[in-house]
This record gives structure tokens, sequence and C-alpha cells, in this order.
């Protein structure tokens, strides 16, 4: 698959601290690709100047074609961007809602089949700030579909969700996936990586220490002779909790 990130030497500095120190990768056209990493490895940076809201010392980056360096401008047309904690204008439905943000690019799109997409199309009428925190999440994503994106990112999508809406937010990052939307995707849940991601980079002080699939880093941790000091169960409390209660959303 042809790349649809390019990420070539990348480097950032604020005053002392180099954020992002030379780094290099690729994200294929159609992959869930993940960022991880603990608090203030750069990867926030990263994807801030992959998606054209800062601007890098050095080194280059294309997205979707589009030097990003040159033009963040032509960036932002072409991509999505589903922050953690997203601001919507007040007194607004949720179709009111998508509707502001086409018009943000000069679009008239079709909310309720965005809407549909996202499982909201029946809260259409209802005022977004009366939405669920899994409900305003999937908004979020609706809003950042309205210009048809070739790479959406994602920002800590299921962070403060219970785990239904985790994990119907996992579904629908999915059929995203599926529609042909590359999906770059920054989490600090682990599991999530590993269920949702084609490929993850792992970045430490400003550089990437690993980028494989998942399976594949698990793989080498163990050829390396790493052992849990205990077996690893088949299940976890988030299993039973789900089995007690039911995969289904829970709408207020």
């Amino acid at each position: 698959m042809p790349n649809i990130v390019q990420v070539q030497d990348l480097r950032k500095r604020y005053g002392d601290i180099e954020a992002v120190r030379g780094i290099s990768f690729s994200v294929e056209q159609g992959e869930v690709f993940g960022m991880l990493g603990p608090n203030g490895a750069g990867k926030t940076t990263t994807v801030e100047i992959l998606e054209g809201l800062r601007r890098a010392d050095g080194g280059s980056a294309t997205v979707a074609g589009v030097d990003v360096l040159a033009d963040p401008s032509g960036v932002k047309r072409r991509i999505g961007v589903q922050l953690q904690s997203s601001a919507f204008p007040e007194h607004l439905t949720a179709k009111e809602t998508v509707d502001f943000f086409a018009a943000c690019y000069d679009l008239t799109v079709d909310a309720i089949a965005l809407l549909r997409l996202v499982d909201l199309d029946d809260r259409a009428r209802q005022l977004q700030e009366k939405l669920s925190g899994g409900q305003r999440q999937r908004l979020s994503i609706a809003t950042a579909l309205v210009n048809s994106p070739q790479v959406l990112f994602l920002d800590e999508p299921t962070t403060g969700l219970d785990p239904q809406a985790r994990r119907n937010l996992w579904e629908l990052i999915k059929s995203i996936r599926a529609r042909g939307t590359t999906v770059f995707l920054t989490t600090h849940y682990l599991d999530e990586a590993e269920v949702l991601c084609d490929r993850v980079a792992i970045m430490d002080e400003g550089r990437i220490v690993a980028l494989d699939p998942p399976r594949k880093l698990v793989d080498d941790l163990l050829g390396r002779g790493f052992t849990k000091p205990t077996i690893q169960q088949q299940a976890n409390l988030e299993d039973v909790f789900l089995d007690l209660t039911g995969h289904e959303l829970r709408e207020a």
C-alpha cells in the first residue's frame, strides 16, 4: 500500500528541550496507525506538526501528498481531527453541530447520514450539551468526517468512557477504517492499541524506540526471554463487567 503519511528526520525544540529528535516513519494508506508513549515523549508535538498546527524546526513531513511545512492549510483540508476534549458551540443540536462544522469547510453535507454512521441519528434534534460523554465523543468523530478526510486523527478517543461505550467506539473506528479512511490514533490504553492498530510507533524522550505490528512487538519481547511473574488470565475484570451487564450502549 502507498504511504499516506511520510515523516523524515522530524525535529522540534522548545528552548533547551528537544521534544522531537529526528524521527522518521511512514503510515500506509488504509491502516490504523497508533502512536504510543508516556507523557512528555513527544507524541503530541509530532501529531500537531502533522495536523498543521505546529511548525517543525527541521526535517520533512507529507500528509495525503501535501507538504506539511510548506502548506499547513492544505493539510487541514485533507484531514479530520477529533480531540480528546472537544468544545462545541452551545445551544446547537447534534445535527446543527455537524452542519456548523461543514460550513467551516464551505461544504453542505448529509448531517443525518454522518450521525447515522456514529449511531447518533436518533439524537439529531438533541442539544449537544445534553449528550453523554460517549455520545459527545461520537459526535466529535462525526464532525471530523464532514470533509471526507483521507486521514482521521483521533486523540485519546475513549478516555473517560464506560466499557460499553469504549467497545462501541472501537467498532466505530474499525468501520471507518473499512471505508478506506486512514486512522492515526494516540492512546494510553495499550489493550486498545493492540486490538485496533495494524502498527504502532512507541515514542520515548523524543525518539521512536519501536515501530511494528503489536503482535510482532509482543513476540520480540517474549523472544528476549521476558516472562510474567504470574500466569496471564484469558479474561480480565472488564470482560466480567461486560458479561454481566451486556455489550449494548447505555444511553442517558
